[in-house]
């Protein structure tokens, strides 16, 4: 009776406290087929098109426009806080489905698929992750692996395949009520070739594209492909797949630009391969340093959503946000694209929309040209910021001073409604 009358104290108090949500029957998600034969995810019973996106953070907004996924890379994000509680737990709460990710070494990384221990070691952990978070009512999928064979890889390498296999064998062994799907770079002929030759035991293919993202279920089809696929990342083009200046600084697509992409890559992926899509993540639903600090992330470091937040909105449900990011129309500058002199001066203007009729604020910057050139996503460091470089600059025209340092540049503009909607721009220059 003791014991009995501590527990109903610590409960009452909010003193006792489970580290993160248990359900004693977590959520069983199968792949079937609809009356027309179209694979759909079943979850819990329930049919689930998965409206993804990538990155851990706001998660609120994901629902409030339209979303139900998200995937992690890693199995330890699931207990990364946001909102103050463990994200998996986060994302229960708002219904969200998460593919969780189980990283599987790269050997780019220094993971050796012919050395014995690494892999035991591995196959461990992977077994151990299923095991924790397998009755957790958030999980989805279970995402084994993210472009493991390498993104410049043509696939050739059968130890991976036939590893992750075991390491597919290891996860049902553990877990049968949720799928196994795998991620590559790219939708090559190749890797989907050996796939289907030396990993039987994958439920779901996951690819990871940009330019061409629309046709990566053809393309997946065309190379023999009859299970179902889910497009795991997409957004604008990549840096490495855009024109470069004279001195080979990638070209940022505008930021309306990027909306379009997005709109358009998820409107044509529904139409061509609805036979076996079972949904998509849009990359990346938060912001990151990779190639510039705005060619990826869907909302500015400072909070602010981006027009491709509104692009998706859009095609998740059907309706624009009430409150609308602006549209840059225009960006003009002599230093766009050119070799220029030190400590010259510049103007650069813009010519910008706003739906709701708001009043814009503008943000001029100078920040130098990013010389890390990471594989695959990975993290890369902010180029330093030079603000003596903006003479002036609080409305739509700026004057710029070029900096006294030769090397690369950009100069960025943002537009702000005060509302949470942004439009971020930049044009590349060189110093010499």
């Amino acid at each position: 009776m003791k014991f009995r009358a501590i527990l109903i104290l610590l409960f009452s108090t909010g003193l006792f406290l489970l580290p993160r949500l248990v359900s004693a029957e977590g959520s069983v998600v199968k792949v079937s087929r609809d009356n027309a034969g179209n694979f759909i995810l079943l979850r819990n019973g329930k049919p689930f098109f998965i409206n993804g996106s990538g990155g851990e953070m706001r998660l609120s907004e994901l629902v409030q426009y339209g979303g139900n996924s998200i995937r992690t890379w890693g199995i330890d994000a699931l207990e990364k806080l946001v909102d103050g509680k463990p994200l998996a737990d986060r994302a229960q709460e708002l219904g969200i489905g998460v593919t969780a990710g189980i990283w599987v070494g790269h050997e780019h990384h220094g993971f050796n698929y012919s050395d014995p221990k690494m892999i035991e070691d591995q196959r461990q952990k992977v077994r151990a992750a299923v095991k924790k978070w397998k009755d957790h009512p958030a999980v989805l999928i279970w995402g084994l692996g993210n472009e493991m064979e390498g993104p410049a890889s043509s696939g050739a390498d059968i130890r991976i395949w036939k590893e992750l296999n075991e390491l597919a064998r290891i996860i049902k062994e553990e877990d049968p009520n949720h799928p196994v799907m795998t991620v590559i770079a790219s939708a090559s002929e190749t890797k989907v070739k050996a796939i289907l030759e030396y990993y039987p035991n994958i439920d779901i293919l996951g690819v990871n594209a940009y330019s061409g993202a629309s046709g990566a279920g053809k393309a997946v089809k065309e190379g023999g492909w009859k299970k179902p696929f889910i497009l795991t990342e997409f957004g604008p083009p990549g840096q490495w797949e855009v024109g470069k200046t004279s001195w080979g600084a990638p070209i940022e697509p505008t930021s309306w630009d990027k909306a379009r992409t997005y709109y358009a890559t998820y409107t044509l992926l529904m139409q061509n391969t609805k036979d076996i899509c079972l949904g998509s993540y849009v990359f990346l639903w938060g912001n990151k340093q990779e190639a510039t600090s705005t060619w990826y992330g869907m909302f500015l470091e400072t909070g602010e959503k981006m027009p491709t937040v509104d692009a998706m909105a859009y095609a998740w449900t059907g309706k624009w946000p009430e409150l609308r990011s602006p549209k840059i129309l225009s960006f003009q500058t002599a230093l766009d694209s050119k070799k220029v002199a030190a400590g010259k001066e510049f103007t650069a203007s813009v010519e910008a929309k706003e739906f709701s009729g708001l009043p814009l604020a503008y943000e001029w910057t100078v920040m130098a040209e990013s010389t890390a050139h990471g594989e695959g996503g990975e993290a890369e460091p902010v180029p330093p910021v030079f603000p003596e470089c903006i003479v002036s600059g609080t409305g739509a025209t700026a004057t710029i001073k070029t900096p006294a340092k030769p090397g690369g540049y950009r100069l960025f503009v943002t537009v702000r409604n005060g509302k949470g909607g942004a439009s971020k721009d930049n044009v590349p220059f060189f110093v010499e």
